[in-house]
């Protein structure tokens, strides 16, 4: 089998202290390591590093105060955290200060070696309340012997694009670091089993606790069926997916009797997809492992 075992760790930053912020992932990373040693991949809350605080309190010059380059040094942080612990981290989202003077929201992955693997920023922020400058491009990485991953955050999953471009570069798991304070959590929840049954993948959808969030972590397989369910409060969902489910749930469909991924990527180029001048274009061949 090719296993993912994750640790979604649904907690809090501390508002606008990045150093206390930082010391609570770095001791939740080790307390994974040392409670779950078989874990491989730890996911925590969107901007938990750069310590957003709850939406009433929030104040707007604090993304450019705790927007950092990236590499830098609390990526220099990460690689030697991710080195010591010998896990894949994906530490939620941080407040990235780009070359061209904007700041993006930026989900990374760090591989056990302590390299940055991959780097989104955020497509779609959550407008007109977040000012981060939107990202261009969707991202995946290999987990080397395992599968792929995509990366996601928040909003992005309230777009039925991001996950199927996902999808089409070869993603199995969608990880989506989240921090949502609001009331409408309840539709990203339908919003997470859509994405993960349209293109037959795992979401890992990792909330922030109460009172940075309202919690309701979730961990969807790819019939979209909700495998974890957080409450609000600071908890860890663990969970090992079989990567090969994907395969054999897109092989043999949802229920046994539903394909929409093959049959999407069977047909198509057949159709005309005016809003994005184009069709769908046959999918790239991928090796799973």
């Amino acid at each position: 089998m090719r296993t993912l075992a994750i640790a979604a760790v649904q907690t809090t930053p501390v508002a606008h202290d990045p150093k206390a912020s930082w010391e609570r992932f770095a001791d939740r990373v080790r307390a994974v390591r040392g409670l779950f040693p078989h874990v491989q991949l730890v996911v925590v809350p969107e901007l938990l590093l750069s310590a957003e605080a709850p939406l009433l309190q929030a104040r707007a010059a604090w993304m450019r105060e705790a927007a950092v380059p990236i590499p830098g040094p609390l990526t220099d942080q990460l690689c030697a955290l991710a080195r010591e612990t010998g896990l894949w981290l994906v530490p939620g989202s941080v407040y990235e200060q780009g070359d061209d003077g904007h700041v993006y929201n930026t989900a990374l992955a760090v591989s056990p070696e302590g390299e940055i693997a991959a780097r989104y920023r955020k497509v779609f922020p959550w407008q007109p309340y977040e000012q981060t400058r939107p990202g261009s491009e969707f991202v995946v990485f290999d987990l080397p012997g395992i599968g792929r991953a995509g990366l996601a955050v928040c909003y992005d999953g309230s777009f039925p694009e991001t996950a199927r471009q996902l999808a089409w570069l070869g993603a199995e798991v969608i990880i989506q670091p989240t921090l949502t304070t609001t009331r409408d959590r309840e539709m990203e929840l339908v919003c997470a089993r859509a994405n993960a049954w349209t293109n037959q993948l795992y979401v890992v959808n990792v909330n922030a606790a109460d009172p940075a969030g309202v919690g309701a972590s979730v961990i969807v397989d790819p019939e979209g069926t909700i495998r974890q369910q957080a409450g609000s409060g600071e908890e860890v969902l663990v969970d090992v997916l079989d990567l090969d489910t994907v395969t054999r749930v897109r092989t043999y469909g949802s229920a046994g009797i539903n394909r929409p991924w093959e049959q999407l990527a069977r047909y198509g180029e057949r159709i005309d997809l005016p809003m994005y001048g184009g069709a769908f274009r046959p999918v790239p061949s991928h090796d799973p492992a």
